[in-house]
């Protein structure tokens, strides 16, 4: 369905909430059956949805940034929201249901079909943006770590408002000495503020998938000085990649960790999920400082 979705007002005339066909309705006219392939688990509760458009705060006049929006479900609750949105999608499918949104919402609505992990986000939606997505489960941790990860801080995001499986979302706020404390918790949280905003049943799902869901939203704070995102990086790979081990056999090869953790007094006995981030700082720091000197 293209056109005026509103016979009673002029054709082009600007209205800030457009009176949409329900989800359902676009799914079974497009023929938009979710594809396991790509991850795809469609949200289709518009209540809910405007909930989760509603966790990073007011988006009025502001951008924001989805990725896999399918048939548009959340990408209507932000654009209800007064937000302009660009929308990655890479199912070609989705395009003529997100085409009929950007008309309906006068322009405000830019959609790029391309593969998200290979998007330019900063040239694309720009700084400053705020990153709301249903992610596909196929992708989604890969570009978590991608958007927290990096030298360059702040982000180019002004928050993430993230679904993931329950579990995954589990692990990006957990606290130390916790079976779900690993390394998407020091990504998370060694220069942001992650919290667990909302949890999602299985049944608000089509399909439903097998896992629980919930949505993560995060804001960027300031960096530790003196830190390398990348030595960070490669000591929790160390440290968390072997959890079960103590940290003078997990974290050997990392050149310059044992003799930080003896710098710091930290027990080289201890186990990574016993260690604060601030510890993991620290270490990361104290090698950092062995390296230029």
């Amino acid at each position: 369905m293209t056109g005026n979705l509103h016979p009673d007002r002029p054709e082009g005339a600007a209205d800030p909430s457009p009176t949409l066909p329900p989800l359902r309705e676009v799914i079974a006219r497009h023929g938009l059956n979710a594809s396991k392939a790509l991850g795809q688990n469609f949200l289709l509760d518009e209540q809910l949805l405007d909930r989760i458009a509603r966790i990073p705060g007011s988006l009025e006049a502001e951008r924001a940034y989805e990725v896999g929006p399918g048939p548009g479900g959340l990408t209507r609750a932000l654009l209800r929201a007064g937000a302009t949105v660009v929308a990655v999608e890479r199912d070609r499918r989705c395009l003529p249901a997100l085409a009929e949104l950007q008309e309906a919402f006068g322009g405000r609505l830019t959609i790029i079909e391309a593969d998200a992990l290979e998007v330019d986000e900063p040239s694309t939606a720009g700084t400053g943006a705020h990153v709301v997505a249903n992610l596909p489960y196929n992708v989604g941790t890969a570009l978590f770590v991608r958007w927290l990860g990096g030298e360059c801080w702040p982000p180019w995001w002004a928050s993430l408002t993230l679904m993931f499986q329950k579990e995954v979302a589990e692990r990006i706020v957990a606290r130390p000495d916790t079976p779900a404390y690993g390394r998407l918790a020091i990504l998370a949280q060694w220069r942001s503020e992650a919290r667990l905003a909302m949890k999602v049943h299985r049944s608000a799902f089509v399909p439903p998938p097998k896992v629980m869901s919930a949505v993560v939203h995060i804001l960027p704070k300031a960096a530790p000085d003196a830190v390398s995102a990348a030595t960070l990086e490669k000591l929790t790979a160390a440290a968390f990649g072997q959890r079960r081990k103590m940290l003078r056999r997990s974290v050997q090869a990392v050149a310059g960790a044992l003799d930080a953790l003896e710098m710091l007094g930290i027990d080289p006995e201890r186990r990574a999920e016993t260690l604060t981030v601030n510890e993991f700082v620290a270490i990361a720091r104290a090698i950092g400082a062995r390296t230029k000197a």
